[in-house]
């Protein structure tokens, strides 16, 4: 049976059309310009149609090997071993950051006096599909980065500060749901993206186009 392309799933399809234009990218069957036009036409498209068309007069179909290295880079990255319930960074006159390769607990307190803390998500494996970050901040600097495939939602409570969230929660619902709780008094809490999806895409296809490139072979 064949489906119709208006009725199948957009994510779906839309992953498989940036697949093919990694892969012609990355065996250098279109420029790097192309690539990025045609990659921001894809990710803005509002139909099936429109992404399609992105790749109608390029031939060649990805293979596995770069299916294979996106499923790794992309996916959320989860803990193989027991992981602490809960963690606390504690910054008077200071600063904590926690950023890298790094295990997230289930809880995470953060105590924050005329100090900054940093809470950065992008390398970070969840030992757990939900997570919630309790903040106490006075007069402090609270930021947040989380990668797109994560979702984050602030209920924070703030009095004479500011609580600016710059990252929407368009992940899949499967997807790990952060969830920031706490009061900011005189404080700033920014939580935002740090690498874009399109980046992603980007940093990966270049990866692969040097992977592919017969100089190295």
């Amino acid at each position: 049976m064949t489906v119709k392309l208006e009725d199948r799933p957009r994510e779906q399809v839309k992953e498989e059309v940036i697949d093919t234009l990694i892969h012609n990218y990355s065996h250098g069957f279109i420029s790097n310009e192309a690539f990025e036009r045609r990659l921001d036409k894809v990710i803005a498209a509002t139909s099936n149609q429109a992404m399609l068309d992105e790749i109608e007069d390029l031939s060649d179909a990805p293979d596995d090997t770069i299916k294979q290295h996106k499923q790794k880079q992309f996916s959320v990255n989860y803990a193989n071993n027991e992981v602490e319930e809960s963690e606390n960074m504690i910054s008077v006159l200071s600063e904590t950051d926690r950023s890298g390769v790094w295990e997230v607990p289930k809880l995470i307190k953060v105590y924050s006096i005329l100090g900054s803390a940093k809470i950065d998500f992008t390398d970070a494996r969840f030992s757990s599909p939900n997570v919630r970050i309790k903040i106490i901040s006075f007069m402090g600097s609270e930021r947040i980065f989380v990668p797109e495939n994560v979702n984050i939602v602030s209920k924070a409570v703030c009095v004479l500060g500011s609580v600016k969230n710059r990252a929407a929660s368009i992940a899949p619902s499967q997807a790990p749901t952060i969830t920031v709780e706490g009061v900011i008094i005189l404080s700033d809490l920014t939580i935002k993206i740090r690498t874009t999806v399109k980046e992603k895409f980007i940093a990966f296809a270049n990866q692969m186009k040097e992977m592919f490139d017969p100089n190295k072979m």
